[in-house]
C-alpha cells in the first residue's frame, strides 16, 4: 500500500530536477549575452583639404575647316572633264572642272567681230570730226558704241571663264556630285573644298562657366587648350582660343567659344567631333570626396559630424568637378568632419561612433581605389 505515493513523489522530484535544469541554462545564456554586448558601428569621418589644384573641364566641339566651300557650276551645260578625284589635294589655280564651252566660245567670237566694226566707225567718225565734218555728238556716240562692245566682249569672256572652274586655295577635294556628260544647271553642287591646313573646333560654355573664364582670362587670344579625338587619344598639337561668338543661346544657355588648331599633318578633317579640356588653375580651394556627398531635389548635400559624434544634415555648393572630387564654394570649412562612408545607415541627428582619418589620406586612397 505504501509503493504508489513512493513512486510518485519519484516522479515529482524527477520533474523538479528538469526544470531546474532548464531555467539555469536560460539564466546562464542570458548572463552570458549580457557578458558579450554586440559593438557599434565605427563610421569613417575626414575633414576637407584645403590645397591648390588644377581642373580640366571637357566641352564636346565640332571641328571645321578654316576655308570649306561648295563647289558650284557657274555655267548651265554639259559637264566636259572631270580632272581631279574624290579625297585628292589639289593646288591653288589648279583645274578641276570643265564644262563643255562651244556656245560660250561663239558668242564671244560673235562680240568680239561686233567690237572690231564699232572700233572702225569710232576711229572714221574721229577722223571725220578732227576735220569738222561731223558734230561732236556724233563722235560720242560712236565712242559709246564702241565702249559697250568691248564691255559686250568682256561680258562673254567671263562666260567662257566660268566653263573652267579652278581651286580658289589648297585644299583636299570632297565626294563628286555629278559625273562626266552631266547636263548641269547654274548653280549645282559639283563638289566641296576643305583646307584643312588649321582648324577652327567650336564648343559651347555655360554661362557661369564664361564669367569664370572672362574673370581669370588675361586675353582671348592665346590661352591654350587640349583636344582627346573620337579614339579618345590626345591630339598631339594644342590649340588657342582665338574667338567667342557675340550672344547666348537663349534656348540652351550656352555660348559658343572657337579654338584654332594647327593640322600639320592632315591627322584631323572637317566634320570631325572630340572634346576641348580646358585648363584652371585653383588656388586656396576645399576638396572633399564625391562619396561624401548625396542629392536631394538637385542640390548637394553632406553629413556634418560633432565631437559628440551628432550627425547633422548641411547644404554645399559645388565650385567645380574633379575625378572622385569636388571643390567646394560654399557651405564647409577646414576644421568640419564629414561622413564618407555608411550614408545610408544613417539619418539627421543620429548620433554615432567615428573614426577621422586625414583629409589627404582620404582624398590618395580614392586614387588608388579608382586605379
Amino acid at each position: 500500500m505504501n509503493l504508489v505515493p513512493i513512486e510518485m513523489n519519484g516522479r515529482m522530484h524527477s520533474l523538479k530536477a528538469v526544470v531546474s535544469t532548464v531555467l539555469m541554462c536560460f539564466v546562464v545564456g542570458c548572463a552570458k549575452h549580457d557578458e558579450q554586448p554586440e559593438e557599434r558601428q565605427q563610421f569613417l569621418v575626414t575633414t576637407p583639404l584645403r590645397t591648390d589644384t588644377t581642373i580640366h573641364r571637357e566641352y564636346v566641339c565640332q571641328i571645321r575647316a578654316i576655308q570649306h566651300i561648295e563647289l558650284r557650276a557657274l555655267e548651265r551645260g554639259y559637264l566636259e572633264n572631270i580632272l581631279v578625284d574624290e579625297g585628292q589635294v589639289v593646288k591653288k589655280g589648279q583645274l578641276m572642272f570643265t564644262i563643255k564651252p562651244t556656245i560660250y566660245e561663239a558668242e564671244l567670237r560673235k562680240v568680239q567681230a561686233e567690237a572690231r566694226i564699232a572700233e572702225l566707225e569710232y576711229l572714221n567718225t574721229k577722223a571725220l570730226a578732227e576735220k569738222n565734218i561731223v558734230s561732236s555728238n556724233e563722235l560720242a556716240l560712236a565712242k559709246a558704241r564702241f565702249d559697250r562692245a568691248n564691255a559686250d566682249v568682256g561680258l562673254a569672256q567671263t562666260h567662257v571663264n566660268f566653263t573652267r572652274i579652278v581651286a580658289p586655295f589648297t585644299g583636299i577635294m570632297d565626294r563628286l556630285q555629278v559625273r562626266q556628260g552631266s547636263l548641269l544647271e547654274e548653280g549645282e553642287m559639283l563638289s566641296a573644298l576643305a583646307d584643312n591646313s588649321q582648324l577652327w573646333v567650336y564648343f559651347n560654355v555655360p554661362e557661369a562657366e564664361y564669367l569664370e573664364y572672362k574673370s581669370r582670362a588675361t586675353s582671348v587670344d592665346g590661352d591654350s587648350v587640349a583636344l582627346r579625338m573620337a579614339n579618345n587619344s590626345m591630339y598631339p598639337q594644342h590649340g588657342r582660343i582665338t574667338a567667342i561668338e557675340a550672344d547666348f543661346n537663349n534656348e540652351t544657355g550656352n555660348i559658343a567659344f572657337r579654338a584654332t588648331f594647327d593640322n600639320p599633318k592632315g591627322l584631323l578633317r572637317h566634320g570631325e567631333t572630340g572634346t576641348i579640356l580646358m585648363t584652371e588653375n585653383m588656388k586656396n580651394v576645399l576638396l572633399i570626396p564625391q562619396k561624401a556627398t548625396f542629392e536631394v531635389l538637385d542640390k548637394k548635400f553632406v553629413y556634418v559630424v560633432d565631437a559628440k559624434g551628432v550627425i547633422r544634415t548641411r547644404q554645399i555648393e559645388i565650385q567645380a568637378e574633379l575625378p572622385h572630387v569636388y571643390a567646394i564654394k560654399s557651405g564647409l570649412v577646414e576644421t568640419d568632419h564629414v561622413l564618407i562612408e555608411g550614408l545610408r545607415k544613417v539619418h539627421d541627428r543620429d548620433t554615432i561612433r567615428m573614426r577621422t582619418i586625414d583629409a589627404r589620406t582620404a582624398l590618395n586612397t580614392l586614387a588608388l581605389e579608382a586605379e
